[in-house]
């Protein structure tokens, strides 16, 4: 610690800490305009000028360091001359348009002149027409003025510090110097990603979201929430005017400090004003297939009279409940409690059986919980290495992937094992460019080196494990040189991989659907855990082994107990003790076998033994593999409840349709990837004649002879928490005071601080297992028919089946139709060229799509993004199940490619078809199906 004095205060701070940190301290405000604490520090501005004494010049206090003894004065009339001339010299080339800025009455500039007494400048204005760069906004959503620009370099100094895109550049012209951003006619051929985060460094309105342009500071209301795209769990809040969400801005959140992508800054709020919500209780009338409006009264007590007569019929287990990893926490865990305690079944799942099941199960039977061992800040800051194994952050999790860059940037070492050329391997040191489906292969073959080598941490090992001369024995014979035949790599790169990993003092696995969307997907996840534990990194900081999850809530969807084998909390519903507490608690004799998974009640209502089921905010149709099955499986069932936002293609095929609420019209709570609870804030109330979820499952629970009040989302929060070990500690009131306004759990009673980092000391389970796994191979592979393998993934622009994403326009125009990537040597010998359409074969089906040539993926390999309906590549998915979680394999199967026939790439005058046409006859076609349902 040092001491210094300012504007006479005895100030006390850390060696390292700036004079303007210092001050801020002690509440002593030095104004500043370039400043951005973390991101930029250039002093260009001089308005944070301070007088040291014994200094001869005045030094900007923002990249000055206090020293001990350090005099200083933050108001002496040179430091205040000097301050007014910069100003002076900034508002001569500065356009005085307050009245008609976006920015006017939150800007920065004009707050600084304010506070200084400067209303315009003494100079000439010496803008010149012709010489500025022009004024820009063919982006869709951000837009620059140079006339407002003060060159502080905030905009720069974020795109590369806090994005990692370096994508705004200073540069001359003629006698200026100019800031050229990449919101011109070219900015689809710029790496800028629209994330937004300059336009809210910008301290004027120079660089600025369109948006902005429809409100004014003092005309909107704040809401924090937490996003609801992937798990980052990004912290935002919502804009509203005239109770209509109007925009996004980031907030200093713990998972995202500061910095939102673009889908949470503009892609997070206008689905919820769309024009197409379901405002009404829809009834179909299965001789006509039509939809007619009806009451709730009417809708609810149908839906409890069919469920409870088919109970009677056929038995508890003739019916199932899905409930969504989009949803709050409350709404989740009401629709697992509905189906146990209503239903008298432990049929009930969610969508993270098929994406991040494995995750589950595999660390569970390994550490002993299914979850993220670490923060997301913990492992992407003043870490040594990363071992980012199937996973693109860039765009499946892009704040996580932002914080990865600066990692990079800042010297840590990377490892990227993925089949394809991501973004991230462009500042990778390692790339490992694998095979689908052979990623137990990858780290049986990184355990052989690590032992061969010496690189084993053996005290941790023989202390904290169990099961290592088991898993010693198979991964002998796992040498560089065999898994480099297995996997297509070469073995010095996977020595080279091993040495990174193993020798890094901190050095964390990150995996996601690569690792988990496979046959062999729990094992794969096992595999993970033994890469971890062998070098002994878990339970300590930057370490550890961290699925980041998909969806928003996949994590709180599990936690809440939307399994078919665990109450909330993970509890087991075998464990007599365990289902005795729920009895009491919820006052009903409950089941005691472990119910059906959601991949399995397909075939099973094939087969007629499943007749009714409860779908809450899911689209099975096209988020499962094999669609054409699902869809075969829905029209078998005798009765389907769908509740949702939207009519989706699921949603076409219900007998009854109940509209809910979105995320902005609910309170509630998410938890993110890294177990972090956080609050969800209502901030509209739409019109239209919807319920809260939580209220529709309540109403209709009671309508089944069960006795649930209606209870708000903090009542459900601590009924919850009242049976959940792991939750004890938290509730709303808890959440909003703390400094966070979040907790991580285990958080087991009210003075617990949350849990940051898993196994601290001890496994959960006690000892950690190393599990023995062979590679298996998948279990479709390509051959003479299908001699292509295919395997699937995110974009950064859409989110999922794109129901939020493609209500923003914005989004769509960036990326706006179906593709598949294919290797150059495939397309060259297929007679294919860039950006024609082509059929996608499997199979299971047929779809056509666009062909993206380029070296992205391997010969004999193609990948296609899963969000567009124009060419869902779930009609071709193989549905092949992982034998322990029961998650499909969506990362490979067998395919081929070819060019379209005349019939299909021309219409009928001759023209040729592109794939972004069939997009959009897509949509037409969709809203005619819609329309004739409805009637």
């Amino acid at each position: 610690m040092i001491n210094l004095t300012i504007d006479g205060l005895t100030v006390q701070v850390e060696k390292g800490t700036t004079v303007l940190e210092a001050a801020k301290s002690v509440g002593i405000n030095i104004p500043t305009l370039c400043y951005l604490k973390d991101v930029s520090n250039i002093g260009s501005c001089r308005v944070c000028v301070v007088d040291v004494e014994g200094y001869d010049k005045l030094p900007t206090s923002c990249n000055t360091l206090a020293q001990d003894g350090m005099v200083v004065r933050t108001q002496t009339d040179r430091v205040v001359k000097s301050r007014r001339m910069a100003l002076d010299l900034i508002l001569s080339h500065h356009n005085l348009i307050c009245f008609s800025c976006p920015s006017n009455g939150a800007c920065e500039l004009q707050n600084v002149c304010h506070q200084c007494g400067i209303s315009e400048s003494s100079y000439e204005n010496i803008r010149v027409a012709g010489i500025e760069v022009p004024h820009v906004e063919d982006n869709p959503f951000l837009g620059y003025r140079p006339d407002l620009c003060i060159h502080c370099q905030r905009c720069i100094n974020t795109c590369a510090n806090v994005s990692g895109c370096d994508s705004i550049k200073l540069t001359s012209r003629g006698i200026f110097r100019t800031i050229e951003t990449p919101f011109g006619k070219n900015w689809k051929e710029t790496d800028c990603e629209s994330c937004g985060n300059c336009a809210e460094a910008c301290p004027t309105g120079a660089i600025y979201k369109k948006e902005a342009k429809s409100y004014r500071t003092w005309e909107i209301s704040r809401v924090r929430t937490t996003c609801p795209h992937c798990a980052v769990g990004c912290q935002y809040e919502l804009l509203v005017k005239d109770n209509k969400l109007v925009g996004a801005e980031a907030v200093n959140g713990p998972s995202n400090g500061g910095r939102l992508c673009v889908k949470g800054r503009f892609g997070s709020y206008k689905f919820v004003m769309s024009g197409d919500r379901l405002t009404d209780p829809l009834i179909k009338d299965r001789a006509t297939g039509k939809f007619r409006k009806a009451s709730w009264d009417e809708a609810l007590d149908l839906v409890a009279s069919k469920f409870m007569t088919l109970k009677r019929q056929y038995g508890p287990d003739s019916l199932a409940g899905f409930a969504c990893s989009r949803s709050p926490n409350e709404d989740i865990y009401m629709v697992q409690k509905m189906v146990r305690t209503c239903f008298g079944t432990n049929n009930t799942d969610n969508c993270a059986r098929v994406c991040h099941s494995a995750s589950v199960e595999g660390l569970a039977k390994t550490l002993g919980s299914g979850a993220m061992t670490n923060p997301i800040y913990d492992i992407t800051h003043d870490v040594d290495a990363i071992l980012l194994v199937g996973s693109n952050p860039e765009e499946a999790h892009p704040v996580v992937g932002m914080q990865i860059r600066e990692a990079v940037r800042k010297g840590t070492k990377l490892i990227v094992v993925d089949p394809r050329d991501i973004g991230l391997t462009k500042q990778a040191d390692v790339h490992l460019k694998l095979r689908p489906g052979t990623n137990i292969a990858f780290a049986n073959g990184m355990c052989h080196i690590f032992i061969k080598e010496g690189l084993i941490d053996e005290q941790f090992i023989a202390e904290r494990t169990e099961g290592f001369k088991e898993l010693k024995k198979i991964v002998k014979d796992y040498t560089p040189e065999r898994v480099a035949k297995i996997c297509g790599i070469d073995p010095d790169d996977l020595r080279a991989a091993a040495r990174i990993y193993a020798s890094a003092k901190k050095a964390p696995i990150i995996y996601c659907l690569g690792v988990t969307e496979h046959s062999t997907g729990t094992e794969g996840v096992m595999s993970m855990s033994n890469m971890a534990m062998m070098v002994g990194k878990l339970g300590r900081e930057g370490c550890g082994v961290n699925p980041l999850r998909g969806q928003n809530n996949v994590q709180g969807a599990c936690d809440m107990g939307a399994m078919p084998d665990k109450f909330p909390g993970y509890q087991p519903v075998t464990n007599p003790e365990i289902r005795e507490k729920f009895e009491k608690a919820w006052g009903v004799e409950l089941p005691a076998h472990v119910g059906t998974h959601a991949t399995d009640i397909f075939p099973k209502a094939i087969k007629g033994e499943v007749k009714g089921l409860y779908i809450c905010g899911e689209d099975p149709v096209v988020t499962d593999p094999d669609s054409a099955h699902v869809v075969k499986a829905l029209n078998a069932l005798d009765f389907l409840v769908v509740q949702e936002l939207f009519m989706t293609e699921t949603a076409l095929l219900a007998d009854v349709v109940l509209p809910g609420r979105s995320y902005a019209e609910k309170d509630g709570t998410f938890t993110n990837t890294e177990r972090r609870v956080q609050r969800v804030r209502k901030a509209v109330t739409l019109p239209g004649n919807s319920r809260l979820d939580t209220d529709i499952i309540c109403e209709l629970m009671r309508r089944m002879g069960y006795n649930q009040p209606t209870l708000t989302a903090s009542e459900i929060f601590d009924e919850m928490a009242s049976v959940t070990p792991s939750f004890h500690g938290m509730s709303y009131a808890r959440l909003e005071n703390e400094p966070t306004q979040s907790l991580q759990w285990p958080c087991t009673d009210k003075y617990h601080p949350g849990t940051s980092i898993m196994h601290v000391g001890k496994m959960v389970r006690g000892l950690g297992l190393f599990y023995p796994t062979e590679y298996k191979p998948a279990k479709e592979l390509p051959d003479k028919n299908y001699p292509l393998m295919l395997t699937t993934g995110r974009i950064l622009y859409h989110y999922n089946t794109s129901a939020m994403t493609a209500r923003t326009e914005g989004l769509m125009e960036i990326v706006g139709h179906s593709f598949v990537e294919i290797n150059t040597a495939d397309a060259k010998s297929l007679g294919i060229v860039d950006g024609e359409r082509v059929s996608v074969t499997s199979r299971r089906g047929r779809i056509t799509s666009e062909a993206r040539v380029s070296d992205k993926t391997n010969p004999g390999e193609c990948w296609m993004p899963f969000h567009f309906a124009d060419g869902n590549c779930n009609w071709l998915t193989n549905a092949a199940l992982d034998q322990f979680a029961r998650i499909p394999e969506y990362k490979v199967c067998a395919c081929r490619i070819e060019k379209l026939p005349k019939e299909e790439a021309f219409n009928a005058k001759g023209k040729y078809v592109s794939q972004k046409m069939v997009a959009q006859q897509w949509r037409k076609r969709m809203d005619k199906n819609i329309a004739r349902a409805l009637g």
